[in-house]
């Protein structure tokens, strides 16, 4: 009786967690921190809000850039091992490598830079993660390759615009570094996504 009861409460706990979480978007938690970090950096004169300005820009780019990194990783590892067409599993393998050793990359600078990353995925993308696994076979795969075209693309934008305008020079670098990576994936799933597509 007494261990049940243990058992009860400990699923209780678990639930009253996992609820907290869903209402905190992790992406938004870490750039709240690194407001107040730039709040505190930063002098109240012209010159500081300039910075202060440029310092938010490259930290909300960073912390987007770690969360859709550990969604590549994450859903890559779960399709690579369910994928049900070459193409898809293939796909996924690559995003796992790539991208592994991009938000690695990624963390090494954010600590250089003293910019607070999510360490779980934001909301948005926990989102994606579950439309996809939610899926099974060839469905799961399609699913898959719509994501990551529409994923590619967007972070394709997102870091080509990070290369011109973030205020940090290893920031503008990093994202200039990444673009060709990126393309590369775009294309990648433009060509394999027809095929996939045509699965049945």
């Amino acid at each position: 009786m007494k261990r049940s009861f243990i058992a009860l409460l400990s699923a209780a706990t678990l639930l009253i967690s996992a609820a907290g979480c869903n209402s905190n978007d992790s992406v938004k938690e870490a750039q709240k921190v690194n407001e107040v970090k730039a709040d505190s950096a930063t002098a109240n004169t012209d010159m500081g809000k300039i910075e202060e300005k440029g310092m938010d820009y490259d930290s909300k780019f960073m912390t987007k850039a770690a969360s859709g990194g550990m969604l590549e990783v994450e859903m890559g590892k779960q399709v690579a091992a369910r994928a049900v067409t070459p193409e898809a599993k293939k796909y996924a393998q690559q995003m796992v490598a790539d991208h592994t050793k991009g938000n690695a990359e990624l963390m090494a600078l954010a600590a250089k830079k003293n910019i607070t990353l999510p360490t779980t995925l934001g909301d948005d993308h926990q989102k994606v993660l579950k439309d996809v696994v939610e899926e099974k076979g060839v469905k799961m795969d399609q699913e898959y390759m719509k994501e990551m075209l529409k994923d590619h693309e967007e972070d394709v934008k997102e870091y080509t615009d990070a290369s011109i305008k973030a205020a940090d020079p290893d920031i503008k670098a990093f994202a200039a570094k990444t673009v060709p990576m990126l393309k590369m994936h775009l294309d990648m799933v433009t060509k394999m996504k027809l095929t996939v597509d045509a699965a049945k």
